[in-house]
């Protein structure tokens, strides 16, 4: 760290520098909040997409207790084809968003196949899609916490350590030129009385 220099322009400096550093602030706490009300949203849509996908497997249960029966292959009957992510901006942190989901139910003889399998085609479908969403909304939540992690901890560096240190130089700058020119009012009064004592 540089050695603080006791002068006037060190001292313009370092109230230059506090300007900007409690000019910011306010900026920086606000966009942690907006984060931190961001993150408490997500956290919400994951527990409500997690309490959906319980509900299904619980309806599944419920509705087609023929699911059991192992003599009916149910293997590949519905599987993820495609799902399109996009990126939105919430507060300048980049976010996923689940734009499009394609599930697709592979044909089946419904000569061949018990009627229920059309049930369970049709909640197996919706079961995949609500798994998707729970993943992608975990994802947005882990990166808000990082995000607002970081906006933390340069709201610290702020309030804890760049202000009180400028504030801190600030004072020592002006105590030491008070000084100074206290000493310097002293040496012209000791002159004035050496020159006068001289004549």
């Amino acid at each position: 760290m540089a050695r603080l220099q006791l002068n006037k322009s060190s001292l313009a400096r370092e109230s230059d520098q506090l300007k900007t550093y409690e000019r910011f602030l306010p900026s920086l706490d606000l966009k942690r909040q907006q984060l931190m009300a961001a993150r408490a949203e997500a956290q919400t849509e994951v527990g409500v997409l997690e309490a959906e996908v319980a509900e299904l497997a619980q309806r599944v249960g419920r509705q087609v207790p023929m699911l059991a029966n192992t003599d009916v292959d149910l293997d590949d009957l519905v599987r993820l084809t495609d799902a399109q992510l996009v990126t939105e901006s919430v507060v300048g942190v980049k976010l996923p968003k689940l734009d499009r989901v394609l599930v697709e139910v592979y044909g089946y003889s419904t000569l061949a196949k018990p009627h229920w399998v059309d049930v369970v085609a049709e909640l197996l479908h919706r079961m995949l899609e609500a798994r998707l969403r729970v993943q992608v909304a975990r994802r947005r939540v882990e990166i808000l916490d990082k995000a607002v992690a970081t906006i933390t901890q340069r709201v610290n560096l702020f309030d804890k350590v760049l202000i009180p240190t400028a504030r801190a130089n600030i004072k020592k700058i002006r105590i030491y030129l008070s000084d100074e020119e206290m000493q310097a009012v002293v040496r012209s009064k000791l002159s004035k009385r050496k020159r006068a004592a001289a004549k």
